[in-house]
């Protein structure tokens, strides 16, 4: 089948290197005119690592990733609070790394080795389903016919809002808001260090990378919504809301204007019915974003995307019953991780005193090894069995 892919992130590269494998046409679009830079670390591990292990990226994941010795939560005068060890968090010190999110969708991406076909700067205007294929209209004015249409283009997606209805119909705004830049020289550094400071509202992590590179991350409680704002009006409201609010704060915004790469984005999820409409389905973020708070969307949206191929290669060309397949194998993953993630926003940023103490008492918490292995080592564990890999064609 010829499947359009219209995405070049972590879902749409990774659905087109398995249709690849299953003997299908992938066709992949991306808006932007090149692969996205910037974006947060993600901490990859789960499932996902399962099937970056059967794609072999492994290594390069690796020689890529960043290994944090230590997760150090401070106070306002930078006293530490906490201390663990991501890899006791994660329950291993082999399967999981931390990844900037643009490095892993690249590493996805020249897995392909130019087998797919791939379109930038461009993506869907129009799609329409008459039964038997998709007419796709893109905004560049290109017209063409596809078998399939698989929209992996994130939370705020163009597939899902032409296919399935407006965005507010189908998105969860948590009241938060994420943004993440990087900039070099940086002082002062600490090394292998993730370190983690949170007030009434807000949460900031300081991460120090190679080359000098160091990376902030804020999570803030904000109601009202930011989807209009401008890089500028957003910039303001952090310095608005952040200066001079302890620890690093303030030194934080001030460099804010010399970052390499800027993201600012609202924390939601997607929650939605079904994933496909006819030959139209979903995958990642813009099916079933669990949000930045479930802290393993990338890694999902490998699983989503392998176990949506896999489906599709063992239909027999049944779109209809492989879609089905594909939702019933994975929803209740994808809601149990949402439901999941809505509670931790008193970890992102806490609303009062009381949660900034329950939040500081459970990073103190996993510190203590039977606490992780017992307590937080099941909400890393995902609970999926990957469809086997013989389903697929060999590599070529």
């Amino acid at each position: 089948m010829k499947v359009l892919v219209v995405g070049a992130g972590i879902a749409g590269p990774t659905l087109a290197y398995w249709l690849l494998r299953a003997g299908h046409e992938p066709t992949l679009v991306e808006r932007a005119p090149e692969l996205r830079r910037g974006g947060h670390l993600v901490d990859f591990w789960g499932a996902g690592f399962d099937v970056a292990e059967r794609m072999d990226i492994v290594p390069e994941l690796r020689r890529r990733g960043h290994r944090f010795a230590e997760a150090r939560a401070v106070g306002s005068s930078g006293q530490r609070i906490a201390s663990f060890t991501p890899s006791a968090v994660m329950g291993s010190d082999d399967r999981y790394v931390s990844i900037r999110r643009s490095d892993l969708a690249e590493v996805i991406y020249e897995a392909l080795d130019g087998r797919a076909e791939t379109i930038l700067g461009d993506t869907v205007s129009a799609v329409e389903d008459d039964g038997n294929r998709v007419h796709a209209t893109f905004e560049s004015g290109l017209q063409r016919e596809f078998d399939l249409v698989v929209g992996a283009d994130g939370l705020h997606s163009r597939v899902r809002r032409l296919a399935f209805g407006p965005q507010q119909q189908f998105e969860r705004y948590l009241g938060i808001v994420v943004a993440a830049f990087d900039v070099t020289g940086y002082r002062p550094r600490d090394e292998r260090v993730a370190m983690m400071y949170a007030g009434l509202g807000f949460q900031v992590v300081r991460l120090s990378l190679p080359d000098d590179v160091t990376m902030f991350l804020i999570t803030l409680r904000h109601e009202r919504d930011v989807r209009a704002d401008t890089l500028a009006q957003q910039q303001r409201l952090l310095r608005d809301r952040l200066s001079r609010r302890g620890w690093e704060t303030s030194e934080m915004l001030e460099v804010m204007s010399d970052a390499r790469t800027f993201y600012f984005d609202r924390v939601s999820q997607v929650r939605m019915p079904t994933w496909s409409r006819g030959r139209i389905g979903l995958v990642g973020d813009a099916a079933a974003c669990p949000s930045l708070l479930a802290g393993q969307g990338s890694a999902l949206a490998m699983v989503e995307a392998y176990v949506l191929a896999a489906e599709l290669a063992g239909s027999t060309g049944d779109h209809v019953q492989a879609f089905g397949r594909y939702g019933a194998r994975l929803a209740p993953l994808l809601r149990a991780k949402q439901d999941a993630a809505r509670g931790l926003g008193l970890a992102f940023a806490p609303k009062s005193r009381f949660q900034l103490l329950v939040r500081n008492t459970g990073m103190k918490l996993m510190g203590l090894p039977w606490v992780t292995d017992r307590v937080m080592g099941k909400s890393f564990r995902d609970a999926v069995e990957l469809p086997a890999s013989a389903t697929f064609q060999p590599s070529p």
